[in-house]
């Protein structure tokens, strides 16, 4: 069974709709995901990266495209009351509910699908304010009593230690070769996006093609740009 590691932030519209699309997309394969909060803003910063919100034209033709692509895929979404908002509230309380290191069964850094779903959720369905603190609130209501169900307690998801974990979760996503969300990490290998899923797929499956040269030839084409730089 191969593990798959879903790093995704609540503030993009592609981590919801490749979270909704994923079991359809993987459906009768052996895999398990791990889903993995991070902080997108300082991922592209370390990328050297704008994300599309800081680019208006770009802004624009994203909000039309996600809101398309829901409507066409069959995934509910609405644009949130307010875009680009700070996600760091719903990064922190997701990983509040993460099992602690050390403890059996454990993954640092990773939330079950029930706690993913509920932030993803809170963002993109309803064009409400995602960053509204009685909406907040509510959601850390919704995710204590899971906690509760499963003999828990939610962590404080302002501790020192969710935040090193936020932290932690974005190096790992970095050292993965991430540069932006969602990303989907296998055998060492980088999927980016809601478009990489039947790529994914294919991976899992044991397509030739992994077999070949091709995926590694990829990052050995010399480029123009290198020589511009030095």
């Amino acid at each position: 069974m191969k593990t798959i590691h879903f790093y995704f932030d609540p503030i993009s519209p592609f981590s919801w709709l490749a979270f909704q699309k994923l079991p359809e997309a993987l459906m009768g394969l052996s895999h398990r995901v791990l889903y993995k909060p991070v902080f997108l803003g300082p991922l592209l910063r370390a990328r050297g990266s704008l994300g599309p919100a800081e680019i208006p034209a770009k802004r624009d033709w994203t909000y039309r495209q996600v809101s398309w692509l829901g409507h066409h895929l069959g995934v509910p979404l609405a644009m949130p009351a307010v875009h680009p908002f700070n996600p760091l509230p719903l990064l922190r309380l997701a990983l509040a509910t993460a099992i602690p290191e050390g403890e059996l069964g454990s993954e640092p850094g990773a939330v079950n699908r029930y706690v993913a779903e509920q932030v993803l959720r809170h963002v993109w369905e309803g064009g409400q304010d995602a960053a509204d603190p009685v909406r907040l609130a509510a959601l850390r209501e919704v995710l204590a009593e899971h906690m509760n169900l499963r003999e828990r307690s939610l962590a404080d998801p302002d501790s020192d230690a969710i935040k090193a974990r936020l932290r932690a979760n974005g190096d790992e996503a970095l050292a993965a070769g991430a540069f932006g969300v969602p990303s989907f990490v296998v055998d060492g290998r980088l999927f980016w996006g809601l478009d990489s899923l039947p790529m994914l797929r294919d991976c899992l499956a044991g397509g030739e093609w992994f077999n070949g040269p091709d995926w590694d030839a990829a990052a050995q084409r010399p480029s123009i740009l290198e020589k511009t730089a030095s």
